[in-house]
């Protein structure tokens, strides 16, 4: 070992200096179709749909407020001003705003439009005012029901991509210092992104932090010697380094999730060092020299340290058999990093250590005889009250599976939005004044040789339309009879009543000649160019993917049975439905992944014990806690989505680590002729510390979450520790009774 340690040295330092240069080539990013599910026929449809129609997510909505009206001359002329300034900004392809926008009336010569409101004659604002509020296509896209805001549409690319969202959101804040609005809101993809990559980067520099910070001071407690202190931290301090300089070499895009990955890296790096440390501290009190202590924590701590980081390992992999590309990502990255913490601290800290003698490393004080104490006074109360224990974990299962059975995956993207920012505000402020984010889509196709602007085919899609709207969560319907609607309200002085389909095929034959010139309001292209595919486009409130699975399924068999669907086929499709379709497939990916992890593990359990007691033994006090999480879900009605998913392979892969230890330990004792109590009684005095002393880091590790503003982060932060907590009271509470239980060999 003395001969290889500077080497070691050297070359970790080597790869910390590559590290470095990859942390500055890190790329973070977040983008809605990140979260669409690989291999789904549902996408693969919206994909060929979206070539012959824009996407229905490229818009960036701009609310501009004003109280107690908006119909003031100054506010109205600053509106109309800025609504044709920002077509010039970078990734708008058009704009448009009530002041911009002209009515379509019939004259004796000819279709002509009057302005929606007339800007320079303010006697007339009463009048526009009534009109517009009375006209739906307005209320709710262009205009709030308070009649205090105004919206400019800004048309933008389909699946903006990351880079030209801030171009846009920048150009975009730089043109809004130019005006003086009272109050202003944004919402689109574009902002998302901007906004979220922000924070995602925000969470991974605080939680790295006050990780930091934390584990020093764990540290400090633990071994009171500067050195002993910076071998830890230094160790712990360049896996994170090397891992994320690893993840910039390999140019790994970072997203949402990736506040997770320093605290991740953290915890688990102190893991390995305390168990390591300690064992090493362990041996030189014994009396064995350096060389000798390093050799025998290698060979025992080294050997089970590999397991429980195979076992993590794998319980993060376990996340590959997601279709949600971010959380397969997310498995890749923390299984690598979970190895990459391991290889440093096997090679890295250990020549460290090789330098130090025990008095160098902690000082030995009172806080022994406190761990003596606790863990002598823990392995008697499974000795005494053995059938407390049974009863107890029998409750606790009966709880698990009742929380389990009130389990939602109704997601809401509220629900994800950083707290207590702007971008929060803005969404909530949409959704309570205007038409809301979640768009839905209905295509209609024709079959035969109908097309969409025959007029049976039209007032089939007009059922549609007016079955939808009649839903009081969506908003902003239109579709190609937005057009034949607006010219028989043209037709008819502009009446409010009269925006409804005509009535005849003579006169829908006259509106046709006309229906070319009339303004497309909605920015949508509405038609195929074959005219046999149509569009019904609207946004839902944010309701919950499971209430829209409901109304989906509802429409459809309201489709089925109210529409002929020997003239046209109609189809849900559009970014919100392939989004939500997430909820089912993360239920499926977790059992499939959660159920391919446990059978890895028992393969491993199995090749390190060669007794089938000790994989019972070893699996029993580590499903508990995954019951635990997924009642804490039901009970707390936390909704199952794709960054909560992740929970269960951390949980599982982080539990079974010191299962491994103790057992380990314990086939140890067994070997030197041990009986069954007195090898459980050594395995408590010597591992037991060490494995108390992992589970409080993770506990408090995980807790630095809740300084997170992302709710996600706080969730997983705040189930994950609980649970942590919970699987350690399960392996120093039931592994003894199902030793003397089992282990009768």
């Amino acid at each position: 070992m003395r001969r290889y340690r500077l080497p070691v040295i050297l070359f970790f330092v080597v790869y910390a200096a590559l590290a470095v240069f990859g942390c500055f080539r890190l790329n973070f990013t977040f983008d809605f179709q990140q979260f669409f599910p690989r291999g789904d026929e549902d996408l693969a449809y919206f994909l060929e749909f979206i070539e012959e129609f824009e996407g229905d997510d490229n818009f960036l909505l701009v609310a501009l407020e004003r109280e107690p009206t908006v119909f003031d001359s100054s506010f109205l002329q600053e509106v109309r001003d800025f609504s044709i300034a920002v077509r010039d900004l970078p990734e708008v392809d058009g704009a448009q705003s009530l002041t911009t926008f002209g009515y379509p009336i019939k004259t004796p010569f000819a279709i002509t439009t009057v302005p929606a409101i007339h800007l320079d004659e303010p006697a007339r604002y009463a009048a526009d005012s009534a009109r517009i509020m009375a006209d739906e296509r307005f209320v709710g896209n262009l205009i709030n029901r308070r009649g205090t805001a105004l919206v400019t549409v800004l048309k933008t690319p389909s699946l903006i991509a990351l880079d030209q969202s801030q171009s846009l959101m920048r150009g975009l804040d730089s043109l809004m210092l130019q005006y003086d609005f009272p109050d202003y809101h944004y919402l689109g993809p574009a902002y998302f992104q901007t906004e979220l990559v922000a924070m995602s980067i925000r969470e991974v520099v605080v939680s790295a932090i006050v990780s930091g910070l934390l584990v020093t001071f764990v540290m400090f407690l633990l071994f009171r010697r500067p050195l002993g202190i910076a071998v830890a931290l230094v160790s712990i301090a360049l896996g994170l380094l090397l891992f994320m300089g690893t993840l910039g070499l390999l140019r790994r895009e970072l997203n949402a999730i990736a506040a997770l990955y320093p605290v991740l890296m953290i915890i688990v790096g102190t893991s390995d060092v305390i168990h390591i440390m300690s064992k090493y501290i362990d041996e030189l009190r014994r009396g064995l020299d350096k060389e000798a202590a390093i050799r025998v924590s290698m060979k025992e701590i080294g050997l089970a340290t590999l397991l429980t980081s195979v076992t993590t390992a794998v319980g993060f992999a376990s996340l590959l058999t997601s279709r949600v590309d971010p959380i397969r990502d997310f498995g890749i990255n923390a299984a690598l990093g979970v190895m990459i913490a391991y290889v440093t601290v096997i090679l890295f800290t250990t020549s460290l250590l090789s330098y130090l003698s025990v008095d160098q490393i902690v000082k030995i004080g009172r806080q022994q005889a406190f761990w003596d104490r606790l863990l002598e006074g823990t392995y008697q109360f499974t000795q005494r009250r053995s059938t407390a224990i049974k009863i107890g974990t029998a409750v606790t299962v009966v709880l698990c599976f009742w929380g389990i059975s009130m389990i939602t995956t109704n997601y809401r993207i509220e629900s994800t939005l950083p707290r207590n920012r702007k971008v929060t505000e803005d969404f909530q402020f949409f959704e309570r004044e205007l038409s809301g984010f979640r768009p839905f889509e209905l295509a209609v196709t024709t079959r035969d040789s109908s097309r969409v602007t025959d007029f049976p085919v039209l007032r089939e899609i007009g059922k549609v339309e007016d079955y939808v709207k009649a839903f009081p969560f969506v908003q902003s319907t239109a579709s190609i009879t937005a057009v034949y609607r607006s010219i028989n309200q043209a037709y008819n002085n502009n009446r409010a009543d009269a925006y409804v389909l005509p009535t005849s095929e003579r006169r829908y034959r006259e509106y046709r000649q006309l229906a070319e010139n009339v303004p497309d309001v909605n920015l949508n292209l509405l038609v195929s160019r074959d005219r046999q595919k149509a569009r019904i486009t609207s946004r839902l409130d944010d309701i919950g993917a499971d209430s829209i699975k409901v109304f989906l399924e509802n429409t459809r068999n309201w489709i089925n049975a109210n529409v002929d669907t020997g003239l046209i086929e109609i189809r849900s499709t559009g970014t919100g439905l392939i989004v939500d379709k997430n909820a089912e497939y993360i239920r499926r990916s977790l059992l499939q992944g959660l159920g391919l992890a446990i059978v890895i593990v028992c393969l491993l359990m199995v090749a390190l014990f060669r007794n089938w007691r000790m994989l019972v033994i070893s699996l029993i006090p580590n499903l508990l806690p995954l019951l635990i999480a997924g009642a804490m879900l039901g009970f707390l009605q936390i909704e199952l989505e794709a960054g909560v998913s992740i929970v269960f392979a951390i949980i599982f892969g982080i539990a079974v680590d010191d299962t491994i230890h103790f057992l380990s330990k314990y086939k140890l004792a067994r070997r030197r002729g041990l009986d069954v109590p007195e090898a459980i009684h050594l395995t408590f005095r010597e591992t037991g510390k060490a494995i108390v002393l992992t589970s409080v880091v993770l506990f408090f590790g995980f807790l630095v979450m809740l300084f997170s503003i992302s709710p996600p982060s706080v969730t997983i932060g705040l189930l994950i520790s609980l649970t942590l907590a919970s699987a350690l009271v399960s392996d120093l509470l039931l592994i003894p009774l199902l030793l003397r239980w089992l282990d009768r060999g």
